[in-house]
């Protein structure tokens, strides 16, 4: 089983970082010949402001006195220059921002793999080609950066007075550099300004994905080279912004990367014209180095050019350009000029993913190859499965292993040959071994198809469709949350069509009920948009009533064990009823702006910390332990909560408990030596396969497994999308901006639910009476088939915030197959080990 662990973990990781090679390498294009205007310039010089933070609306909208929040540059839209949106793209930080601002182009989408903050390749920048630049700001951004916006952003959301004030005192610093800037040079005529910002920011106070108010910055620019303002009648556009901010007859103009914004110039057509010919012959210079660093790496015989930029073409549309200008005809050069460069775009995007179609074939057949072995090995272990497969040993023929041996030589042949990358041969490579584990095992998979044959073929096609039609519902519930509510109202369905209602029909109402109260948080708002501590604080009572309930029957029980598990229930009902108590106090202090209590922050890390011990004193019985752990997880757990998803945790656990019950129930007519679920410990827990065999509903309780660890993730919120992060959930233990603190905390939150559930079916695999070793197989099986799916839904094109959400979807189900192995260990921690304050632990004995 190590072995076997340890082997897919290593495949499941180059699957993984598979994507950084077939979807995420760097666009960016080196060695160009660089291009200039011929023209002078209309400008000597720029002085750039970047708020750090701002909004657009904040900034353009008018108070509710009906005056303007940034007096000067209103005044600027209106009378000296040009005004618009910037449409930055995810992720909405810092550095990214300044990235597209001073270079062009949106961060570089092989960034993903380090992370925002660095770039993993050179490029050039507006301030490399530039005499003399000066510059002060954050210390790892060099460019003007107005902070402070952004700080009080996150602190007191950006509707607050804080927020405004800030707003104002930057409007103010600017009119006072914008004065120093024009005296110091005489007032020559010659300076260029422009007011921007690096990304904007969500109500709640967060950024980093792609909400439009995030990615909708302000950009003003005004001085040399500037249109004047422009009085319009009527303007069109897709929001309605305008008659918001009381605008629409100033004319309004957003601004597109990497194309210059020629209809914001005051200047002549000639320069105008130019201007756009030379950005065009940039971008070919790109595209003609991508042709050939990719022809020059493929065999001459299989390289196929972009037929739609051919070298005749480029000449004909140079040519034609050119002659447009000398005549005089601009606007037409400057149409030419667009055409060019959306082919050149095209054809840089044709030959960077040139060789994608050959590297996903690749991983498709490892991915195929691996799903089909983790199958055989199921089959294998299950006598019932194998019945008619022949257990006599032949020798093996010489053929296959020659025939593998013979393709991995001609790959490795061909990937030399074209000087192809190491990353290369892992992908190529790799399906070879897995493929040839396969049909080593013909005699397995000709007996398994002869019993399938046996079946009914409506049942099997029922039972397959059935099959697909889950796997649909999980993946489509990454993308709309409500599939959770109607997988959950199908679960609720379970008992009619089984004999579970008429033989236990008491758990199959409650089945039914909290499978209907589950559904309903898919459909509530995504938790973090609007606080609300009382109904945390409900949360908490509703921990107590249930613990109050499981008190009375501890202390109706006679047995020796009853005072060391008594107290220790006591003692977390005390952990949660602090815990209320702490966030109720953390909640109106920080409203006074008296900031956190050190003794609230004291207490709380304390709660944090004892969570992960508390639960091992308590007895290793099924239903005891489980208890115990949920009352420290929810003590914790209201803690890092503001609002609804602090009920969450309870209603996942209830049902976890009901499932424990109607996975016991269910072996009623088909396990003879059936425990009491009272009876069951945790200790126990010890590879059962010689007790029964594989069976068509055990692939149902893995489904359930991956159903609910999906429910888990998804069931307040799409937390793949950074936008769910709400800083205000850890302000019991720390308000200073940490980020590392922060993440860890909000990582536990989100751990939580994970945790409930796989110890809740680590007790499934114990009533079962099933290897966990064949549910853990089948439940990477499922995994698998969702990665699979997710891969062929990764982007690498549009916004970042849709490259970011294709990505973040197969990272969670690819982890979800990498972290099983680490969520079982921690489950078998928690449900196993047992822990004495004194003495030796005593025994329960049933």
């Amino acid at each position: 089983m190590l072995l076997y662990i340890t082997l897919g973990l290593l495949v499941h990781l180059v699957f993984f970082a598979s994507i950084f090679d077939i979807y995420f390498t760097s666009p960016l294009v080196h060695g160009m010949t660089p291009q200039s205007t011929p023209l002078p310039p209309p400008a000597k010089r720029l002085v750039l402001f970047v708020a750090d933070g701002l909004r657009a609306d904040k900034l353009y909208e008018l108070d509710e006195d009906g005056n303007s929040r940034a007096p000067f540059v209103r005044n600027v839209i209106m009378n000296e220059g040009s005004w618009g949106i910037s449409h930055t793209r995810v992720p909405t930080e810092s550095r990214p921002g300044h990235v597209a601002m001073i270079a062009g182009f949106y961060e570089d989408v092989s960034a993903v793999a380090k992370g925002w903050k660095e770039n993993p390749v050179e490029f050039d920048s507006l301030l490399n080609e530039t005499r003399y630049t000066w510059s002060w700001g954050s210390p790892d951004i060099l460019t003007m950066f107005a902070k402070g916006i952004d700080t009080n952003g996150h602190a007191h959301r950006p509707s607050s007075r804080e927020y405004s004030d800030n707003i104002k005192l930057v409007d103010k610093e600017v009119k006072e550099i914008e004065s120093t800037v024009k005296n110091f040079y005489g007032n020559d005529g010659k300076t260029a300004f422009i007011f921007t910002a690096d990304h904007g920011m969500t109500d709640w106070g967060s950024h980093g994905a792609g909400h439009p108010l995030e990615t909708c910055t302000p950009f003003i620019a005004w001085g040399a080279g500037i249109r004047l303002p422009q009085k319009v009648s009527a303007q069109k556009f897709d929001d309605s912004y305008l008659q918001e901010w009381k605008l629409e007859n100033w004319k309004r103009q957003d601004i597109n990367q990497g194309i210059i914004p020629v209809d914001i110039l005051n200047t002549s057509d000639h320069f105008k014209a130019e201007s756009m010919f030379t950005n065009a012959v940039q971008i070919l210079e790109q595209f003609k180095v991508k042709m050939t660093q990719k022809k020059e790496a493929t065999l001459s015989f299989l390289f196929t050019p972009f037929k739609s930029l051919s070298d005749t073409k480029q000449a004909n549309i140079l040519r034609k350009a050119r002659y447009y200008i000398k005549q005089k005809k601009y606007d037409e050069a400057v149409s030419l000029c667009r055409q060019l460069i959306n082919l050149a775009l095209r054809g840089l995007s044709y030959y960077h993913t040139y060789d994608r179609f050959f590297l996903a074939f690749s991983v498709v057949l490892g991915f195929v190859g691996w799903t089909s072995y983790v199958s055989l090995l199921i089959i294998k272990s299950h006598r019932n499965l194998m019945r008619g497969v022949s257990t006599e040993v032949k020798n093996p023929s010489r053929l296959l292993p020659c025939t593998f041996v013979a393709t991995g030589v001609f790959v490795t042949f061909f990937l030399l040959i074209q000087a192809c990358p190491w990353t290369y041969y892992i992908y190529c490579l790799l399906p070879l071994p897995i493929w040839y584990a396969v049909l080593r095992e013909i005699p397995v998979i000709q007996g398994f198809v002869t019993l399938l044959s046996t079946y009914p073929p409506r049942r099997l096609l029922g039972n397959l469709l059935l099959f697909i039609l889950g796997v649909e519902v999980l993946v489509l519930s990454f993308f709309y949350r409500y599939m959770l509510t109607a997988g959950l109202v199908a679960f609720a369905a379970w008992p009619f069509i089984t004999p579970l209602w008429t033989r236990a029909k008491s758990i199959s109402l409650s089945w039914i009920f909290f499978c209907l109260l589950l559904a309903v948080f898919p459909l509530m708002p995504v938790v973090g948009r609007k606080p609300d501590i009382f109904l945390v604080v409900g949360a908490g009572l509703l921990v107590l009533l249930l613990s109050l309930f499981v008190v009375t029957s501890v202390i109706k029980r006679k047995d020796s064990f009853i005072n060391e598990e008594l107290v220790l229930h006591l003692l977390q009902m005390l952990g949660t009823m602090f815990s209320m108590c702490i966030v109720y106090g953390t909640h109106n202090s920080l409203l006074k702006k008296q900031g956190l209590p050190l003794l609230n922050q004291i207490a709380s890390w304390i709660i944090l910390a004892s969570s992960f011990v508390v639960p091992l004193l308590s007895p290793p019985v099924v239903f005891d332990r489980l208890f115990s752990i949920l009352l420290s997880s929810m003590s914790t757990y209201l803690l890092l909560s503001t609002g609804y998803e602090a009920l969450f945790p309870l209603v996942l656990s209830c049902l976890m408990f009901i499932w424990i019950h109607m996975e016991q129930e269910t072996l009623q007519q088909s396990a003879s030596c059936k425990q009491k679920v009272s009876a069951i410990q945790f200790t126990c827990n010890s590879d059962v396969a010689q007790c029964r065999d594989l069976y068509l509903d055990d692939i149902r309780r893995a489904f359930f497994l991956v159903f609910f660890l999906v429910t888990a993730f998804f069931g307040t919120g799409n937390i793949a999308s950074v936008n769910s992060f709400d800083p205000s959930s850890v302000y019991c233990f720390l308000t200073v901006f940490s980020p590392f603190k922060m993440g860890a905390l909000i990582m536990w939150k989100i751990l939580i639910p994970f945790v409930l559930v796989m110890c809740a079916f680590e007790a499934v695999q114990l009533t079962t009476q099933l290897s966990s070793k064949s549910l853990f197989l089948m439940v990477i099986n499922i995994s698998d088939i969702m990665a699979l799916h997710f891969f062929f839904l990764i982007k690498d094109y549009g916004s970042w915030l849709d490259i970011g959400t294709s990505i973040s979807h197969y990272v969670i189900v690819m982890s979800m197959t990498i972290f099983m192995v680490f969520l079982n260990c921690l489950a078998q921690m928690l449900t196993t080990k047992k822990l004495s304050l004194c003495g030796r632990p005593k025994t329960h004995v049933i």
